[in-house]
């Protein structure tokens, strides 16, 4: 039995910025929390991936806008030190004391450990001196443990020691020489950024006929020229069978399936990701411990009596990216504090309905691809009455002005029976700013015939929505 001051209201397994919101939701709607977390507190995406991939993917677009831009020139090559200098203030120096601080002001107890469970409600914690903590949650616990990245089993590629997301967006000496397994966001994402900022000799493996395959297939259309323009060597159809590095540290060959080879000074593996559940307790509790845990609506895991489990983020495998997970975690939170208390659990901002529209994602490349809501295949399969409506943002007035032969494109989904729309994607310099917008008329299901009324200003970029809008004969 757990001493009455390691009793909590709400135990979060995970305080990551997804575990980090449902324990602030919970306490701001009066319960304690205690909040675990065995690696630095702020999470993957703080150290690891959205924060240091974005430090050093801003000043890549930042170089590209310039170079479109008649009257401005870089004065040399980015200055690699500099920008590796900056991710490491956007990250806190990889010390997490500032996030510990931020959760113990919520106010909510952190423990440092391993965090598993021990049957229902139970959890018990294991330090780094080893020693075991057992606490105990009156209402509810949250298992928000997140992701890992994944290694594919070829043979010698984990012998080899290859990279991964958090060695890349980590980098201290950026490799002259990067083989990039993966055409996923993280693929492109980084091999960009690696190879502008010294990765000169940079080739990607792709298994399938294109790039960031979820979204339009116009989007990777559009980052297959601008990477190789920028002279990256992108092999579609093309799968490592066999990797070699006799020296740890030292160069490392790369067999193809098409009887090539490349030498390399490092590997970047960017194959997807492996939910974070399998070492957790989930057993204690009868549920399977090999994938992520099944959740209705409110976040609680179905399937265990009481109803006292939730997760939310990567680990209930609905959607891998950090701001869903910090929107199901607000849902979360709310819900847990609403049923301690006996108070309505059933408001509109109580379900996860934004996860089964389609969740916003930008892709930090040169140019930007944004998205919202189903792509064409997408609604098509899910039996909508389905019209496309495309045209060329460099035709845009507002384009013109921001770059000199702006490369970009939008194209919207739209719902003919409800004339509302599904889905909308922008591809562009800088299209990021114009996401929300989309966003809000996707999540709000806007009439076409009322978004006519929102008058997008003269002369910018934002034009596309006006221009889109006539394109579907308004």
């Amino acid at each position: 039995m757990a001493d009455e001051a390691d009793v909590f209201d709400v135990i979060v397994i995970g305080a990551g910025p997804v575990g980090e919101t449902a324990a602030g939701r919970a306490v701001r709607g009066g319960l304690t929390a205690a909040v675990i977390e065995e690696r630095l507190a702020g999470g993957e995406c703080a150290y690891y991936a959205c924060i240091p991939s974005k430090a050093l993917l801003r000043p890549v677009g930042l170089a590209g806008e310039v170079r479109r831009l008649p009257g401005l020139e870089l004065r040399g090559p980015i200055d690699t030190g500099a920008v590796t200098a900056r991710r490491d203030e956007a990250v806190s120096h990889f010390d997490d004391a500032g996030q510990v601080q931020w959760i113990e002001r919520v106010p909510a107890t952190f423990f440092r450990g391993r965090g598993r469970l021990a049957g229902p409600l139970a959890v018990e914690v294991a330090g780094p001196d080893a020693g075991v903590r057992a606490l105990r949650a009156r209402q509810a616990v949250v298992i928000a443990t997140g992701s890992d990245p994944l290694i594919p089993d070829v043979p010698g590629l984990h012998e080899a020691r290859p990279w991964t997301n958090r060695e890349a967006t980590s980098v201290r000496e950026v490799p002259r020489r990067l083989v990039v397994i993966g055409g996923g966001v993280v693929g492109c994402e980084m091999a960009q950024a690696l190879h502008a900022l010294g990765s000169h000799e940079t080739t990607m493996l792709v298994r399938g006929e294109r790039l960031i395959s979820r979204t339009e297939p116009f989007a990777g259309d559009f980052l297959v020229r601008s990477f190789r323009e920028a002279g990256i060597d992108v092999r579609f159809g093309r799968t490592a069978v066999c990797v070699e590095r006799p020296v740890p540290g030292g160069p490392a060959t790369v067999d193809i399936d098409d009887g090539s080879r490349i030498e390399a000074d490092e590997i970047l593996v960017a194959t997807g990701r492996r939910i974070n559940v399998c070492d957790i307790g989930l057993e204690t509790i009868d549920l399977k411990p090999n994938g992520p845990i099944e959740v209705d609506a409110s976040m609680r895991a179905t399937g265990v009596p009481e109803g006292w489990l939730y997760a939310i983020g990567d680990a209930n495998g609905r959607n891998l990216l950090t701001h869903m997970g910090k929107y199901q975690a607000r849902v979360c939170g709310d819900v847990i504090a609403a049923r301690a208390q006996g108070r309505p659990d059933d408001l509109p901002g109580m379900r996860d309905t934004a996860d089964d529209q389609g969740a916003p994602q930008v892709i930090f490349t040169d140019p930007q691809v944004c998205t919202v809501g189903r792509t064409e295949v997408q609604a098509r399969a899910a039996g909508f009455a389905v019209r496309i409506v495309e045209y060329d943002m460099g035709e845009v007035e507002g384009a013109y002005l921001q770059a000199e032969g702006y490369p970009g494109r939008a194209k919207a989904v739209v719902d003919e029976d409800r004339r509302v729309l599904l889905g909308v994607t922008f591809v562009g310099p800088a299209v990021v700013d114009l996401l929300h917008s989309a966003t809000v008329a996707v999540a709000a299901e806007v009439p076409l015939d009322r978004l006519w009324h929102a008058v997008p200003s003269f002369p910018t970029v934002s034009e596309i929505w006006l221009k889109l809008l006539e394109e579907y004969g308004l």
